[in-house]
């Protein structure tokens, strides 16, 4: 029987990674994840595989896209991208009309079996596309909201960091292009080579969730003068205990209609919202004091430290403990009068 020929891996074609670019584009990610998949490929070189190439795209004036970087020139231009990423901005959101040829462009790809990915705000092109409708989806957590408005029949969930929905993976904040690039080459060249790649970069490969470092930003533009006056009446008497009975009364309404009210208003119910404030509290206490987690408990208004350290777990995704070896401000450890 004859011998099976191995196929040379330089003759196989480099699996390409390319990246949407827009004017205000943030352009720290799409270099930051072009050097990140450069070091991959030198790690994947060494076990003997072919490197990423990548490929930065941009509309050009008469229609269309081409690419105005790439990181193996010399090799033929293939067809698509095997991965398409659409990156956020650090000025402003993708607008309807502003999006459409982009949004035409991916799923364009999309149709050609390319795999869509997004960074931040990036999502707000890929949801353009359709293609996110009824399907799980995280983008920045300041932009979580109106996400939610633009595009309704998207599940968004934004404590998430990556999504990884097997033909689109969406990315969270302005920094989670580094655990987006790790999940690409762990899809591309395996969990060894992306274990190598994390360890080069400092960057840890799992476990972050954007409620890690998201702040609570309360609904305050929903119209609703009578919940806004609780709302900072709340802010401003601090993060003890407060009875819904005594917020509606600072409202003006029977109790039923103000939990109604206030939740059609912020999209939480009171107690929801009175334990976000004190959790709030407690993050910042953890962060700059040497509280135990009893005195923060109790000072923030947990009889129960037990209670709040579920809470707490809960709502940041960590415990109390590991929220403040990762947080804390060693220099600013004075305790809090």
């Amino acid at each position: 029987m004859p011998k099976l020929k191995v196929p040379d891996p330089s003759d196989m074609p480099l699996v390409e990674v390319g990246m949407m670019t827009y004017p205000d584009c943030q352009m720290g990610m799409v270099h930051g994840i072009t050097d990140l998949f450069d070091v991959a490929g030198r790690f994947a070189v060494d076990h003997g595989r072919r490197p990423i190439r990548v490929s930065h795209w941009q509309l050009q004036e008469g229609g269309g896209f081409a690419r105005w970087f790439d990181s193996h020139p010399g090799e033929p231009a293939g067809n698509s991208p095997a991965v398409l990423i659409a990156p956020g901005s650090l000025h402003k959101l993708l607008e309807p009309g502003e999006v459409e040829p982009y949004a035409r462009w991916l799923l364009d790809r999309h149709a050609q079996g390319t795999v869509l990915a997004s960074n931040c705000g990036g999502a707000f092109a890929l949801a353009a596309t359709g293609l996110l409708a009824g399907r799980p989806a995280t983008t920045h957590w300041f932009f979580a909201e109106e996400f939610r408005s633009r595009f309704p029949d998207v599940r968004m969930e934004a404590d998430r960091m990556v999504i990884d929905d097997g033909d689109i993976v969406t990315a969270g904040g302005l920094m989670a292009w580094t655990d987006l690039g790790l999940r690409i080459v762990e899809r591309l060249l395996g969990p060894t080579v992306m274990m190598e790649t994390a360890r080069f970069l400092l960057i840890d490969p799992s476990g972050r969730e954007q409620k890690h470092y998201a702040s609570f930003a309360p609904k305050l533009t929903h119209g609703d003068e009578a919940i806004l006056k609780v709302q900072h009446w709340l802010q401003a008497r601090g993060a003890g205990p407060v009875a819904v009975a005594e917020m509606a009364g600072e409202a003006g309404m029977e109790e039923r209609t103000f939990q109604r009210r206030f939740k059609a208003a912020t999209g939480m119910t009171p107690v929801e919202y009175v334990q976000h404030l004190r959790v709030g509290k407690a993050r910042e206490l953890l962060e700059f004091t040497k509280r135990t987690v009893d005195q923060i408990a109790w000072s923030v208004g947990y009889e129960d430290a037990a209670a709040f350290r579920k809470l707490f777990h809960r709502l940041i995704g960590l415990s109390p403990h590991e929220y403040r070896q990762r947080f804390s401000t060693p220099q600013s450890l004075a305790e809090v009068a």
